[in-house]
């Protein structure tokens, strides 16, 4: 039976639980005594033998060892492999209990579902709630070693009145390789198919609610097998074993206590009897005695789940109720209280403080809110005060769009050369097909010059450049310059206008008008001719292009100079970068294209 102890600690009390330290049955102390004993009486035998039996030689060797299982013996962690241990098989059992199946719901359903006070409605009802009884107890005994000590075979089972000798051969003549405790379910439904069809259940809703009860039933019945059948994994425990049995082995030989002459450190005492070493062996080795306890609760420890007593109250009790109580009502009459509006049951003396305790209405009953800020408000003052909030959200957004669109005017100078550079990689290239170049090379180079062309309408890139001070600077994008550039304008939004404004008349004077590729590439010999033109004209741009380039970064100090180019022969132009960088003119870093509505030679190079 379990150990129920629910009364003594109704009221929080000093030293409540003391009185429970003295309780045997079910205690800590039955179950661990004598493993603790085992312990103790090893670790006198080792203690012993290091101090009366063991040489000078071999006591030093057996110090330096005990010093050593000391010091390892924090390596096992016991209370994280102990902690979730515990908490798993706790829970475990406690699922286990509300999966008993209990026949209070389904014994009062049959009660007013199944009609009829004479003999067959009678049977009808008692019948019923024998085949849920008899579910019950062939899953308990399968379950539960004390439920099968009553009933070990199925004789038992028809001696007790569970089940009848004709029900019996039924059951026996069910061949099945599985445990067969649905079959009085089964009877169950076509039972109560019987009684739907002889009128003895009035309407399909009682039917179907006979039937819900029934599946909840068989459910819980069901749930019981897969518990026993699902244990908990046995790597799980044998793992918490193993640390709890290790370490205490250890501690056999590291908790010693040795000789204080030697002057090991943390051993200047000699106590003979290591009281913290025994009360770490209680707590932990009676921590996995709680799991081994409760990892099978239908056992017969002390605190393990009275199964045959359950089975005696539920057959009883159902039974009572769908024969004895079946239209056994009390004579109805006027309550105590009938025309009391307001019913107030008394109290006895030792409940009579209760009433000098006011009810609770609410955590905010007792609240007080000053008489100022009680007054309501015109409800026009609020619809005004949200649509100014709504004009200032509108203002701020307006202006973080102005700011986030303002043209950079280096961006569209970096865009210009990048376009001006992938139109001379079109000219430099040999308009006849080259042989040694294959089919892949080809589309390589042409989706470079795509890559270059789309770099120059202000896209990122991540390629290293080489600025004219002769250092290699980190790779930067579009965006990352546009907001260098932006860190040295003034804060004032007239100078901002005013920068972008001057900047803009600066470039619409140096946009070179460049000729279109399409038309040099119609013979051999006109192509040469038109590259040789082409480079001369890029350089008259570079020429014109740099003095503005050098009055923007004056004005701009935030903005690296990146556009420092030489003549390295009379076929490429080169920025002036290392020989071993590897870079060339399209390794220039974009930047943010502005477009300027008003210069028709800028548009007409950026839709080429």
């Amino acid at each position: 039976m379990t150990v129920t102890y629910t009364a003594r600690v109704a009221n929080a009390r000093f030293c409540g639980f003391s009185k429970l330290l003295l309780v045997w049955k079910g205690s800590i102390y039955k179950v661990l005594y004598k493993e603790f004993l085992a312990f103790f009486a090893l670790y006198t035998a080792i203690s012993l033998t290091y101090r009366f039996l063991l040489l000078d030689d071999q006591k030093r060797y057996f110090e330096k060892l005990s010093m050593y299982c000391n010091h390892y013996a924090s390596l096992i962690p016991m209370s994280f492999v102990l902690g979730f241990y515990v908490t798993l098989i706790v829970n475990r059992w406690w699922s286990q209990y509300t999966s008993i199946p209990l026949p209070d719901r389904i014994m009062c359903t049959l009660s007013g579902g199944v009609q009829g006070g004479d003999e067959r409605g009678r049977l009808l009802r008692r019948t019923l709630m024998r085949y849920a009884s008899l579910s019950a107890i062939l899953i308990l005994r399968s379950v539960s070693t004390a439920a099968f000590k009553r009933f070990p075979t199925m004789d038992h089972v028809v001696e007790a009145g569970f089940m009848t000798r004709e029900e019996r051969k039924k059951f026996e003549s069910l061949h099945s390789p599985y445990n067969k405790y649905w079959v009085p379910c089964v009877w169950f439904t076509n039972l109560t198919a019987v009684a739907r069809c002889e009128g003895r259940i009035k309407d399909d809703n009682t039917y179907k609610l006979l039937l819900e009860e029934l599946n909840d039933f068989r459910g819980k019945c069901s749930m019981l097998f897969h518990f026993d059948m699902i244990s908990v994994p046995l790597v799980y425990t044998q793992v918490v074993t193993l640390a709890v049995y290790s370490f205490f082995l250890v501690c056999l030989i590291g908790r010693q206590f040795l000789d204080p002459s030697q002057g090991y450190p943390g051993h200047d005492l000699d106590l003979y009897v290591p009281v913290f070493t025994l009360l770490q062996f209680f707590f932990y080795a009676g921590w996995l005695k709680v799991a081994e306890q409760l990892i099978n609760p239908f056992g017969e420890d002390d605190d393990d789940f009275e199964t045959n007593w359950l089975i005696d109250r539920n057959f009883q009790v159902s039974m009572m109720a769908v024969d004895e109580m079946y239209g056994d009502l009390p004579m109805m009459e006027r309550d105590l209280y009938w025309n009391d509006s307001n019913p107030r049951p008394p109290y006895t003396a030792a409940t009579l403080f209760l009433l000098r305790k006011p009810s609770f209405q609410g955590s905010t009953f007792d609240m007080t809110v000053p008489k100022e800020e009680m007054h309501f408000q015109p409800l026009e003052d609020i619809a005004e005060n949200r649509e100014q909030s709504a004009l200032r959200n509108r203002n701020l957004a307006l202006f973080n769009r102005l700011l986030s669109s303002t043209p950079s005017p280096t961006g569209f100078m970096s865009g210009a050369l990048r376009r001006t550079s992938a139109q001379l990689h079109r000219l430099t290239r040999p308009a006849s097909h080259d042989p040694s170049l294959s089919e892949g090379e080809e589309e390589r180079e042409e989706s470079m010059g795509r890559s270059v062309e789309t770099a120059g309408l202000g896209l990122d890139t991540t390629q290293s450049t080489t600025c004219s001070c002769g250092g290699t600077c980190p790779p930067m994008s579009a965006v990352m310059i546009h907001q260098e550039g932006e860190e040295g304008r003034s804060e004032d939004e007239k100078g901002l206008k005013n920068s972008v404004e001057e900047n803009k008349d600066a470039m619409r004077s140096v946009v070179p008008k460049i000729p279109p590729p399409t038309l040099l590439q119609t013979s051999t010999g006109r192509h040469h001719q038109s590259a040789k033109t082409a480079r001369q004209s890029l350089l008259l741009t570079l020429d014109q292009v740099k003095p503005h380039l050098d009055s923007l970064s004056a004005t701009n100090r935030s903005v690296p100079d990146f556009f420092s180019f030489q003549l390295i022969s009379d076929k490429v132009m080169t920025p002036n970068v290392k020989a071993e960088s590897g870079l060339s003119l399209l390794n220039v870093p974009s930047f943010e294209v502005s477009a300027f509505t008003e210069n028709s030679e800028g548009e007409r190079m950026v839709k080429d």
